[in-house]
């Protein structure tokens, strides 16, 4: 048989597919080859002089125009795309025919000829041969020029890219994104690494985490909520710069800002302080706003926003004060704290609010009054201690930490502070930590004494940061959803699947 038995389990929906599938291969054609040696790119061959032979170009087939004896297509790949055109009298016509009775929009198809351009201006391959690289079982969407569904898109994200130029040109820029922080750190003599995704404690950040279980150890283990303690524990080891490009999970709500499974740049500077990583976040943004974007002008919304003009730095104490008229330094605890917020009529959608302490409670009230109207790039500091549970007290009032985030168009972008390094002090927090967790509030921080055990050994001054790539190109691309950004978000299965 020149075709495979199980290809039958496909007729119910592709059967004038696979019948053209049959007529190729009776005619001795290799539907699926191994592979196909190509001279150019697409987008190369788009810029090819007129008269350049021997072009080999392959690509996915988006466009058939016939006019009798002849024929012209377009093939696409990621970064480009070029026409074709087939002539009967060039080919012969068993070929010719044999192409309009085998061809469908959607297979791959790669082409040999030489560049000329029509009457109409477009660079165009005149082909002299063609070999079938791929047969498409399926046809594509019938609106697939722009696909405008978007849990489809979000779905089947290998048909937006087809049809959607601008879901290309985002994973472009999302990939380019990526090398361009890699190129900045390495300059700044950062290095490198990789650190567990499994581990025995959900530490580096306060977050509700996944939990799952190891067979061959027999025990619950935790998908990584960051990797800042052992990202630390590389510094107490002797590392001076050391960063990471990590994929960190937690297992919150979902809304157009938030994803549970995301991409995370963490990195961490031995002798360092938080204002040393405001300088270094700033210079590294304006990066990869001139690298990737060729400005530091991006469009928020109706908003033009410069980010090479001065950040704004803000307290907590402040935005809070001036967004709700609550003083959080006059509410030392988290009971004193929900009484005065219940007081001002303020509702916090949290399931666990009353379970809350008192760092989280104020994260939670920043989140609903402030943080959505800071759209222009800000410095927010300030940090209540309790809700930083690694970072470096400040020498002038202990109960906030040397930390800061930037945050742009509602979003959280970068998270910073001084990191502590004090082990007796860092225990006593991590035990605090320990014990709301035990009054049910999951988000808190277990004790983690292989950690601390480190510390022990002896650490530098050290300050780290943590830049969340999602939420960054969100804002920079002006996104609508962050998962707009994503490659293959993470979906509820439809019913049957």
């Amino acid at each position: 048989m020149l075709i495979s038995a199980n290809t039958e389990n496909y007729a119910a929906f592709v059967d004038y597919r696979v019948q053209k599938m049959r007529l190729l291969q009776e005619a001795g054609v290799v539907c699926y080859p191994e592979r196909f040696p190509v001279s150019h790119t697409l987008q190369q061959a788009a810029l090819l002089h007129d008269g350049t032979d021997s072009v080999r170009v392959a690509g996915r087939i988006v466009a058939i125009r016939r006019v009798g004896k002849l024929t012209f297509g377009h093939l696409q790949d990621l970064l480009g795309r070029v026409q074709f055109s087939l002539q009967q009298n060039r080919l012969g016509e068993e070929l010719y025919t044999l192409f309009h009775k085998g061809v469908d929009i959607g297979d791959f198809l790669g082409v040999e000829g030489v560049i000329y351009t029509t009457q109409t201006g477009e660079k165009t391959v005149q082909v002299a041969s063609f070999t079938y690289l791929g047969k498409a079982l399926r046809e594509l969407p019938e609106k697939w020029h722009g696909i405008t569904d978007q849990e489809l898109r979000w779905r089947q994200r290998y048909l937006d890219l087809i049809s959607n130029q601008e879901s290309r040109q985002v994973t472009l820029m999302r990939s380019k994104t990526l090398s361009t922080i890699r190129r900045f750190l390495e300059a700044q003599g950062f290095i490198e690494v990789e650190t567990p995704i499994l581990t025995n404690k959900p530490s580096g950040a306060t977050a509700t985490p996944f939990v799952t279980h190891h067979k061959a150890l027999d025990l619950d283990v935790y998908l990584r909520i960051a990797p800042e303690t052992y990202l630390k524990r590389l510094i107490a080891g002797g590392f001076t710069h050391v960063f990471e490009v990590a994929r960190c999970f937690r297992n919150e709500g979902v809304s157009p800002i938030h994803l549970q499974d995301f991409t995370m740049v963490e990195g961490y500077s031995a002798f360092f302080n938080y204002a040393d990583n405001m300088a270094l976040m700033r210079e590294m943004v304006l990066t990869i706003l001139q690298e990737v974007f060729g400005s530091t002008t991006v469009t928020i919304g109706s908003n033009e926003i410069d980010f090479a003009a001065p950040w704004q730095v803000v307290s907590f104490r402040e935005l809070i004060l001036a967004d709700a008229g609550i003083d959080i330094d006059a509410y030392p605890d988290a009971p004193s704290l929900r009484a005065a917020i219940q007081e001002k009529g303020i509702p916090l959608e949290q399931e666990n609010l009353t379970q809350l302490g008192r760092g989280n409670l104020i994260d939670t009230l920043y989140k609903k009054v402030s943080r959505p109207q800071l759209i222009a790039p800000v410095y927010l500091t300030g940090h209540p201690l309790d809700l930083s549970p690694l970072a470096r007290s400040n020498d002038t009032n202990s109960h906030i930490v040397d930390r800061f985030q930037l945050v742009a168009n509602g979003a959280e972008l970068i998270n910073a502070y001084s990191e502590l390094v004090d082990p007796v002090e860092q225990r006593l927090r991590l035990e605090k930590q320990a014990a709301l967790r035990l009054q049910g509030d999951l988000e808190a921080m277990p004790l983690d004494e292989d950690y601390l055990r480190s510390m022990e050994y002896g650490m530098p001054p050290i300050s780290g940061w943590g830049l969340g790539v999602d939420r960054l190109l969100q804002v920079l691309l002006n996104l609508d959803n962050i998962r707009e950004g994503v490659l293959f978000p993470l979906m509820r299965p439809l019913p049957g699947e």
